[in-house]
């Protein structure tokens, strides 16, 4: 009687088995995995921010004090700086989701998806240093 298929008898051994990626992962680290990563971490901290806002906001219906000192924590550098970081979610997340429009339905756009990681990452440099001195002159300017 002969063993059933895929059984060592018939030759499949360990030792024969098709190498995954480097240490069994499917990232390589390339910049399609770099931007689907930074899509989802933005994105997930733009919704936070979002209901953050959303029920922040809210307070004032509840109690117009609650929401001046909430209001007032804000005006802190410290959120300045977080504000920095709040736009730089944005922008990157905006440009990226451009990107992956492209991609989508542009003909040649998963062709050229690399380059256009690094144009979304450009763009971003480029919006970036032009909000950033501006806000924290505001932020610690009061």
């Amino acid at each position: 009687m002969s063993a059933p298929a895929g059984t060592l008898a018939e030759g499949n051994s360990p030792a024969k088995k098709k190498k995954r990626g480097p240490g069994g992962t499917l990232y390589r680290g390339n910049e399609g995995m770099w931007s689907w990563v930074l899509h989802r971490i933005t994105g997930v901290a733009i919704f936070f921010f979002l209901l953050v806002h959303i029920l922040d906001t809210a307070l004032i219906r509840v109690s117009p004090e609650a929401y001046n000192a909430v209001i007032g924590t804000y005006q802190t550098p410290l959120m300045g700086i977080g504000e920095v970081g709040l736009v730089g979610a944005i922008v990157f997340h905006a440009f990226n989701g451009l990107r992956i429009i492209l991609i989508d339905f542009w003909r040649k756009g998963t062709q050229y998806q690399k380059y256009l990681f690094y144009v979304v990452l450009g763009l971003w440099v480029v919006t970036m240093l032009a909000f950033v001195p501006r806000h924290l002159i505001n932020v610690f300017s009061h």
